[in-house]
């Protein structure tokens, strides 16, 4: 029996003046169907959004929602725009009444909907909350929890976990599991790949038009090839000479560099782990599938512009010794009243090293980098900043600094340029080198031209590129990077680490906190932090092979029924949705496995296919946070 589909668009086109911002996009979305879309910034997929919501018209085209247009349809349509409208002054509850009185819900269903998504989302206990107290987390759970209120057939969510940290975004897209499984469908757009592979489908938009569709099985599988992680020592001088081998580009198609290994995207994988044993014969090869981050990048690479060309103007200095200290601190603490925010925490950086700091919302992180670079003055405990021990709020010793806030700290009343040049001036920035950095950031923030722009009127991913570019204008010893790319989409996330990288290369100290796990990867070192303490650190391969137990891939006969109810015989965290299967983490997969099968088979669910994992770090972060926070964890140390 075939089902109509629950959203048709045919031939959709969206001008505004002479700029076409969507162009003869084809598609449609099945009921109970978890869609995703994702692209480059300004590819048109929240145009597309308030197409389908019934916010605005179409220029061209034909869109049937529920069988109608989007406009007639839309008390059955939830929509999560990316700048939602919570009322900061209301509590939870009374933001939850408000919408369900506009979307008409009856009083008499309020109460026990109310109940059913703040319990789902661990709200409950929070009701008489004010919304300007929440969290960021906490903020987008409320904001999902209001536009599931009028029970809608279609929920559309515009990048709805941006800035929510990963255990808060983990359990986010558990729940969109439970809501498909209820039956509404859900479509998302996210610049977050790790995230688009649990959904059902994906299309890949760009300038307006549908790159690729399909499954993420299928849009891999598309790529014929395979991905090469490569681990050792001297991976920079590997990768400039694999890119130097005459005709490398017939077998290599891409090289993504991170903390401590390569990615080598290829379709000859046997004959480029040969090249590659030439070129360095110490290194160590895995060969893995692709990732939908190497499907997004091959399929637009050349057709989006990066200026590689333009690069930083970098000024000799003075070298530091091997092992120097730029960043450590040894026992410090800070305490806020009654409440201890960081608690006994130690950590070096030395020049050149790229430390990423990883935790939650509220584990301390932020409280953290303030104290290390000088902006508040710890409890108590000792630091070091550019290998200074006293004077560390110095003028002279915050010159030496590059400082990147959670907050864009940019001025929206002035222009691009004169943004620049006030940061210039703030970082003393001589007079010889200004035009040539200024034109850097430009350049690589994609914002040539675009000078007299007032800087308010940029979205939010330009907003951070440019905000990067002032951080490091006068070249910093030691730069502090707070959730930098947050809001970037993969490819300008790529750029940024490009340059990042660059930094660390000339010996810059970086330490950066990110709610991206993907990206973290690319730090050399990474700490954990829960509840204001360290409890793991190490290197990103050295955490995932650090971790205990197993992380199993399964299919089952009726996946919706197995999840709801592996989540009630597992710890809840145990289990997630992946498009089309579970991912369960097990500590003895040779006891639990066959205890899992016959659970599920006691309730009339066949296991259809069974295989282990590797640990991504996202899976590393939240099994080390659940495990820490239930006191099942000490301290952690990973090679």
């Amino acid at each position: 029996m075939t089902v109509e589909p629950l959203v048709i668009v045919k031939d959709l086109v969206k001008n505004y003046g002479q700029t076409q911002a969507v162009k003869q996009l084809n598609f449609s979305i099945q009921p109970g169907e978890l869609f995703g879309l994702i692209g480059p910034d300004g590819a048109g997929k929240t145009t597309t959004f308030h197409i389908l919501g019934g916010i605005m018209n179409a220029t061209a085209g034909e869109v049937l929602t529920i069988g109608k247009k989007p406009r007639d349809v839309r008390l059955q349509i939830g929509y999560l725009t990316q700048q939602f409208s919570l009322y900061q002054d209301l509590s939870i509850e009374e933001n939850l009444r408000y919408v369900a009185g506009i979307r008409e819900v009856p009083p008499g269903e309020f109460e026990e909907r109310a109940n059913k998504y703040l319990r789902a989302m661990d709200l409950l206990r929070f009701r008489d909350r004010l919304a300007g107290k929440l969290s960021g987390g906490m903020k987008q759970k409320l904001a999902l929890c209001c536009a599931l209120m009028a029970s809608p057939k279609l929920l559309l969510l515009d990048e709805p976990t941006t800035g929510v940290d990963p255990v808060s975004r983990r359990e986010f897209w558990d729940l969109l599991a439970t809501v498909t499984g209820d039956g509404v469908t859900v479509a998302v757009a996210t610049p977050y790949l790790d995230e688009a592979e649990r959904c059902s489908r994906l299309i890949l938009m760009h300038e307006g038009e549908i790159q690729e569709m399909g499954s993420v099985a299928e849009l891999k599988a598309g790529l014929r090839m395979k991905r090469l992680e490569v681990r050792g020592s001297g991976l920079q001088s590997l990768e400039e000479k694999l890119w130097s081998i005459p005709n490398v580009s017939e077998k290599i198609q891409d090289i993504q560099a991170f903390g401590d290994r390569l990615d080598v995207l290829t379709s000859t994988a046997a004959e480029t782990e040969t090249l590659v044993k030439v070129a360095q014969p110490d290194v160590s090869i895995e060969i893995q599938e692709p990732t939908l981050e190497n499907v997004f990048v091959n399929r637009l690479k050349g057709k989006v512009h990066v200026d590689h060309e333009t690069r930083y103007p970098f000024v000799e200095k003075p070298s530091q010794p091997a092992g120097a200290e730029a960043i450590a601190a040894n026992h410090i603490f800070k305490t806020f009243g009654d409440f201890r925010a960081v608690n006994d925490v130690s950590l070096s950086v030395q020049y050149g090293e790229i430390y990423g700091l990883l935790g939650a919302n509220g584990a301390g992180k932020t409280t953290t980098i303030k104290m290390l670079c000088g902006l508040i003055q710890p409890t108590g405990g000792d630091m070091v900043l550019c290998g200074a021990k006293s004077n560390l709020r110095s003028a002279a010793l915050r010159e030496r600094l590059g400082y990147m806030s959670q907050k864009f700290t940019l001025y929206d009343d002035l222009t691009i340029l004169e943004n620049l040049e006030f940061y210039c001036g703030v970082y003393q920035v001589q007079d010889r080198l200004k035009n040539e950095r200024i034109n850097w950031v430009l350049a690589n923030s994609g914002l040539k031209g675009q000078e007299n722009m007032l800087t308010g009127r940029l979205p939010g991913g330009w907003k951070q590129r440019l905000s990067f570019g002032a951080a490091v204008m006068h070249q910093p010893e030691v730069l502090f990077l707070d959730e930098p790319t947050s809001g970037v989409d993969p490819l300008a996330r790529r750029e940024m680490w490009r340059m990042i990288r660059e930094f660390a290369s000339d010996g810059t100290a970086v330490l950066v906190t990110t709610h991206f796990l993907e990206e973290a990867e690319h730090c050399s070192q990474l700490g954990f932090m829960v509840a204001g303490e360290l409890v793991a650190e190490g290197s990103p391969s050295g955490i995932k092979q650090s971790q205990p137990g197993q992380l199993l891939e399964i299919r089952f006969s009726n996946q919706q029924g197995a999840y709801e109810l592996l989540r009630t015989t597992l710890e809840s965290w145990r289990v997630s949705v992946f498009a089309d299967s579970l991912h369960i983490v097990v500590d003895n997969p040779d006891i639990e496995l066959p205890k899992i099968i016959d659970v599920a088979r006691a309730a009339g669910i066949e296991v259809v296919e069974a295989r282990p994992l590797p640990f991504s770090l996202e899976d590393s972060f939240i099994s080390i946070v659940k495990r820490a926070a239930s006191g099942n964890s000490s301290t952690e140390k990973a090679a």
